[in-house]
């Protein structure tokens, strides 16, 4: 491997998000690395013309953003001080078709999400537990942080989410009129790096909200009202949810349009164009009698009727409103993606674009002056921005900022045949050259999920120049292969999905090109606890296992995780498939990775595992009586690596575990990690 390689994959430009307007707008969120080099900036890139127009310049990141259909963007940032340093907050700023951006409001706790519809701004806020407008949020807020507090009273479940402590305030949808001339206001205000502090020029107004945490909203296409998701607890089900309709224009009462239930939950989706109904996932709770299990609903807004939208189909989808009466929804399907179209009275959709004859993927689709817009990806594609034709399908490639990180060596498949009879596949990224190749193999998280897109945080390129054919397999419990597939492995979790890894493994090996005498094995969150499985159930056969952000011992992890479903789901499952029940089987040297702000999986799973790794594993020492683990550990990262510098030591420190184990190679330990 060569430094330039994860050097070249963390540098990259990327896409992370895409904003759309009805007239037809398309504007990209950008990220790059700073001018330091050390963090990452984002900002905004107008996809028009024939070329990607940069928006937004200057040092301060953008967060949320919107878009009218008149040329102005919205936009959220934390302003830059000359010390260098971000605000503790973000305010909000408008940005003219022309001329500078100007800030529009600034408030303690800053803004969350922002949408534009009509001429009104909604935005997400975080608010005060007891204030009930922005003058009485200021208030109490200045209190608190006066008092130098941080304490947090809870009520309710979860405490913190994926890497995120929740509270001490509630999160509350509020509207303020657009300004009618934005050109007016830019000379007043400044830039985003100004050292001035204006003052507000929006006025916003809270909606009345329904009790519960927000965790979801979708507004209408005149801004009059919102669905919003709320997260609340009954008995028998911490994680339940509800579905409201919230008054945007009067100030009338929430309505609900969906009760919290201990057998299901709801999440709110797109509002149709005449605002009579809304796309809805119904999602069955995983239990140890019943799969988890995703549908689409339309919800009559009116009446709270639902109906399935295209029974007949079998997969998970991300959809959107084409029209009042036309569905357009992205899928995963058998290890590459589709976008299907149909009438929502339809029985089922037709593919529009994508399919097993195509190794891209489609992100959520959106929908612009009349074209189906979203990013397409494959394995060994980084992810650009495509408009298709609702008609024809054809895809179109629209301008981008991001970067294609360059490929080497060749992107194949493997199939195999499960215990059951089960036709499987992979992904198998080889090196250049003849080979054999040094093999590792990468389990998927989720444990919903499929390897059909691409990755910046595990991606193949940089095991591939440094050498190692890298296996991609999509066993039991992957989505893009109907409901039977995930039924064959959710309640085993170490069953079918181990055995269909093996059985690819197998295949894999067999080839002439990879060496069946080092291989290794690597995986995160549930692909974390399928390497935890892998080392306990499979002696030598992997030269070593990387472990990332895992599983380790099932029933404690069910009592700490944000999540509330994984308790019961797995209550039946523990005593067979917690993997800290076969410690003393474990004979290869792990690489254990967590981060102390995990909260999806708990920096106490790493910490048990590796306690058992040292006292009970049969690894054997090192010659001078150390241990051959490691623990590579990440103070500021939650469930994901994300920050630049530790994304590259994390790579570094991952092949360099890989090379030593398999290879033979000696360990060389980067200087910055001290």
């Amino acid at each position: 491997m060569t430094r330039t390689t994860v050097t070249e994959l963390i540098n990259a430009t990327r896409i992370d998000s895409l904003l759309t307007s009805p007239g037809g707008r398309i504007v990209a969120k950008a990220s790059s690395p700073d001018a330091k080099g050390t963090s990452y900036r984002s900002r905004l890139v107008e996809l028009d013309g024939g070329a990607a127009v940069g928006l937004t310049r200057g040092a301060a990141s953008v967060g949320s953003a919107a878009l009218a259909d008149n040329g102005a963007t919205y936009f959220t940032a934390k302003r830059v001080g000359e010390d260098g340093a971000e605000a503790e907050d973000a305010a909000l700023w408008g940005l003219p078709p022309r001329g500078e951006a100007a800030q529009l409001a600034a408030r303690p706790g800053g803004f969350g999400r922002i949408e534009v519809r009509g001429s009104v701004l909604i935005a997400e806020l975080d608010a005060h537990s007891q204030a009930t407008d922005e003058a009485s949020h200021a208030e109490l807020s200045k209190a608190r942080s006066d008092a130098k507090t941080s304490a947090v009273l809870h009520a309710g479940f979860p405490l913190r989410y994926w890497n995120t402590d929740l509270g001490p305030g509630r999160s509350v949808l509020a509207v303020a009129a657009l300004p009618e001339d934005l050109d007016a206001l830019a000379p007043l205000q400044g830039t985003a790096d100004a050292e001035e502090e204006p003052g507000s020029v929006l006025d916003f107004r809270w909606a009345l909200m329904p009790a519960g945490r927000l965790e979801d909203w979708e507004p209408s296409a005149e801004g009059d009202a919102a669905l919003v998701t709320m997260g609340v607890s009954i008995p028998g089900q911490l994680g339940a949810t509800e579905l409201w309709v919230v008054d945007l224009a009067t100030g009338a009462a929430p309505r609900r349009v969906a009760d919290a239930e201990v057998s299901h939950s709801m999440w709110g989706g797109p509002i149709s164009p005449d605002g009579k109904r809304a796309l809805v996932g119904r999602e069955s709770h995983w239990t140890p009698t019943s799969d988890l299990d995703s549908h689409t609903l339309i919800l009559d807004l009116a009446t709270g009727a639902t109906t399935e939208l295209w029974p007949g189909h079998d997969y998970w989808l991300a959809p959107a409103w084409l029209d009042d009466h036309t569905v357009v929804a992205s899928s995963d399907d058998h290890g590459r993606g589709s976008l299907w179209i149909g009438g929502s009275a339809d029985h089922e959709p037709r593919r529009l674009a994508g399919g097993p004859e195509d190794k891209l993927t489609f992100d959520a689709p959106k929908v612009a002056g009349g074209r189906v817009i979203t990013t397409v990806s494959a394995i060994d594609v980084a992810p650009y921005p495509v408009a298709v034709d609702p008609a024809s399908g054809q895809v179109t490639e629209l301008p981008t900022p991001a970067t294609q990180p360059a490929q080497t060596g060749t992107l194949t498949e493997v199939t195999a045949t499960a215990e059951d009879g089960t036709v499987l596949r992979a992904w198998l990224r080889l090196p250049a050259g003849e080979g054999p190749h040094p093999l590792v193999v990468f389990a998927h998280g989720g444990p919903w999920g499929s390897w059909n897109a691409w990755t910046y945080r595990w991606n193949p390129n940089p095991f591939v120049d440094a050498g190692f054919a890298v296996l991609l397999p999509d066993p039991a419990i992957s989505t893009g292969y109907g409901q039977a597939m995930i039924a064959r492995g959710q309640q085993q979790l170490g069953g079918a999905p181990y055995t269909d890894i093996l059985a690819l493994t197998d295949a894999t090996i067999a080839r002439p090109d990879v060496d069946e005498t080092r291989t290794a094995f690597a995986g995160g969150s549930y692909g974390g606890y399928m390497a935890n499985w892998v080392a306990g159930h499979t002696g030598t056969r992997f030269a070593c296992i990387v472990t990332h952000a895992s599983l380790w011992d099932t029933e404690s992890m069910g009592r700490t995780t944000d999540n509330a479903e994984w308790a019961p789901a797995m209550a039946q499952q523990y005593a067979q498939y917690s993997p800290h029940h076969y410690a003393e089987a474990i004979e290869v040297p792990m690489l254990v990775i967590h981060g102390d702000k995990d909260y999806r999986v708990p920096i106490g799973q790493g910490q048990t595992l590796w306690y058992d790794l040292l006292t009970r594993s049969a690894t054997p020492l090192a010659e001078d009586g150390s241990t051959q683990h490691r623990f590579l550990y990440f103070p500021d990262e939650g469930h994901w690596v994300a920050r630049r510098g530790n994304a590259e030591l994390w790579y570094e420190t991952f092949i360099a575990f890989l090379a030593q184990h398999t290879l033979g190679e000696g360990a060389e330990r980067p200087s910055t990690l001290g």
